[in-house]
């Protein structure tokens, strides 16, 4: 009896991601590609519904034949999409690459740091996240817009003599970004450094190994799983970001964010949005594919 319930117990356990995933993730895409396949329509809601059970099976099998993808191939035609996804790409990289460079020397001073005070940095780290996303965000406005309390200091110390002009440009999408997700680059880097086993630092400065050539052919090469998931946590939503780019990086900003917005709720255009929606999802897939192959090959090498 005792392995029965042992059994049941792990299956559930098992089953509770599956069915999380299910209703989370595979339901609401399979509903977003559904609307993709419509046509816009003046109703409520604006577009034609497809795969409809009203008009039982021989109505469903009829509607299979229906199915159109035409907002699919309307995205390659008109290059404002295109455009917003090599935009939001490179936003994304940039932004990530100088989360990693900000994020590394803290997350690596926090666990070199005495043991003692290490739960006070890391609160420190996810204190932001106590705070409103939508009032960060709009506490830069005040601190980069020319009347700024940025520039009211370079001015006050003599360093500029006219106000710099940051808002509404790409750097301040850089600075939005990095800052907002900084914690998300910081936790997996101080994960995978406080595990690390520093007396291999000390072997190595014994052989003769200077202090920068021991960290990049041991500190930096053990802590890769943290840089990758770091990494990733950052860009994935760095893509899709529509608050930072509309608040901090103007009206001119071009990014798949911004496009999905106008499409929903400016053009009310569902079905295209939703194929731009299932094709941004398509797009970040990939980097998971390639960290989870990662993750299995550095697992299969400690084994």
């Amino acid at each position: 009896m005792k392995g029965f319930v042992s059994a049941v117990t792990s299956r559930l356990v098992i089953a509770v991601p599956y069915v999380w995933l299910l209703f989370f993730f595979l339901i609401p895409f399979f509903i977003v590609f559904k609307i993709s396949l419509s046509t816009t329509a003046i109703a409520m809601p604006p577009y034609t519904p497809v795969l409809s059970l009203e008009d039982g099976l021989a109505g469903l099998r009829a509607q299979f034949s229906e199915f159109s993808f035409d907002n699919y191939i309307w995205l390659t035609q008109d290059p404002l999409y295109f455009n917003a996804y090599v935009s939001s790409v490179v936003i994304a990289l940039v932004s990530t690459f100088l989360a990693l460079l900000v994020g590394y020397p803290i997350a690596y001073g926090m666990a070199r740091a005495p043991a003692t005070i290490r739960p006070t940095l890391l609160m420190l780290v996810i204190l932001p996240f106590w705070t409103s996303f939508l009032i960060r965000v709009y506490a830069w406005i005040g601190i980069l817009k020319p009347e700024g309390l940025l520039n009211q200091f370079l001015l006050a110390t003599g360093i500029i003599d006219e106000p710099l002009v940051i808002l509404n440009t790409h750097t301040a999408i850089f600075i939005g970004i990095v800052y907002s997700y900084l914690p998300f680059m910081i936790l997996p880097l101080y994960s995978a450094l406080e595990k690390m086993d520093y007396s291999l630092i000390e072997a190595a400065q014994d052989l003769g190994c200077t202090a920068i050539s021991a960290f990049w052919k041991i500190t930096f090469p053990l802590s890769l799983p943290g840089v990758i998931a770091g990494c990733l946590l950052v860009f994935i939503p760095a893509v899709g970001e529509f608050v930072i780019p509309d608040l901090l990086g103007g009206s001119q900003t071009l990014m798949i964010g911004k496009t999905l917005w106008n499409e929903f709720f400016s053009n009310r255009d569902w079905p295209v949005s939703s194929a731009v929606a299932v094709i941004l999802l398509l797009l970040l897939v990939v980097p998971i594919m390639f960290f989870q192959q990662a993750q299995a090959r550095a697992q299969e090498q400690e084994r």
